[in-house]
């Protein structure tokens, strides 16, 4: 079994970042797996400064370690644009001259909760050869690269919630794998990455749920066997909003900057997800035998209880 860490260095690791990565670490050493630290830097834009430098040695302190890496999507390129030239050569992927706000003002997409945006409506899917590709320059951008889905309806079984089926009768949408600047989108890089890292388990939070049938979807078309996924429940802020770093909520260099013991953040995190009692301290490999997914409750937990 072979898992990974795939932090963002958008900013201080969360107390939810941090038990991700603990969960996903247990599951790894409780079947005798491995696992690999990659950092997803594609976002240059949203970068900080020295967030890198401070996840590797947060996840040091919290007693998580890892067998290969650190790897970074920014090195990557040269993967991500073999696999769409692929793609688009088998007829699985096309060119699409639609900006997000075109996408957002057809009056024929279903705009639903989604980290993708608006449902593309399909105007760019039977376009002659060449033809997105002009239209997008007359406007002045590039054009993005989809993935052409044929609206296939893919479920699949979750190693906490069992079956799921997230887009349902509608099927599958033509998401973007590149964007008009050029960069690889995160379901695909995901895919290239975890493919050629040999990742057999993807453990990651729930809000990713609906990335799972299009990434099943890509390791399809690619050729690649996929991992099996876990998707734990989030953790959520006071106001009941999941955490996210754009908000600045309570991370564990805040908690350890205060003298917080690394142990009482692991015993903290691990009593949440139902595998120790409250109130323990514990490094993470003291958890190892004793870890059960199975044990994980399915409802969010409020960032109280995992305030050590």
């Amino acid at each position: 079994m072979r898992g990974r860490f795939a932090p963002s260095p958008t900013g201080a690791m969360h107390l939810g970042n941090a038990r991700t990565a603990l969960l996903g670490w247990l599951a790894a050493r409780r079947a005798r797996g491995q696992m690999v630290l990659r950092i997803e830097d594609l976002d240059r834009a949203r970068i900080a400064e020295g967030a890198e430098a401070r996840l590797i040695d947060e996840l040091g302190w919290l007693g998580l370690d890892w067998d290969e890496g650190p790897y970074r999507q920014s090195e990557r390129a040269t993967h991500y644009n073999a696999a769409i030239d692929r793609l688009l050569a088998s007829g699985c992927a096309f060119p699409c001259a639609c900006s997000r706000a075109d996408v957002a003002r057809a009056a024929s997409a279903p705009h639903e909760a989604d980290e993708d945006g608006p449902r593309y409506p399909g105007t760019c899917r039977a376009l002659a050869t060449g033809e997105a590709e002009t239209r997008a320059r007359a406007q002045g951008r590039q054009p993005v690269v989809r993935f052409r889905s044929g609206g296939a309806r893919l479920s699949f079984v979750d190693g906490v919630h069992g079956p799921l089926d997230p887009f349902g009768p509608m099927g599958l949408d033509d998401f973007v794998l590149r964007r008009s600047d050029g960069t690889a989108a995160y379901q695909l890089a995901v895919v290239v990455d975890d493919a050629a890292m040999r990742i057999t388990q993807v453990l990651r939070g729930d809000d990713l749920v609906r990335s799972t049938p299009r990434q099943i979807a890509l390791y399809q078309a690619l050729g690649h066997a996929p991992p099996s996924f876990a998707h734990v429940p989030l953790v959520l802020g006071p106001a009941g909003d999941r955490l996210a770093k754009r908000m600045r909520p309570a991370s564990v260099g805040d908690l350890r900057g205060a003298g917080v013991a690394a142990e009482a953040i692991v015993g903290a995190h691990a009593a949440s997800a139902g595998q120790c009692a409250p109130g323990t301290r514990a490094r993470p490999v003291d958890l190892i035998s004793s870890f059960d997914l199975a044990r994980l409750p399915r409802r969010p937990t409020p960032v109280e209880e995992i305030l050590p």
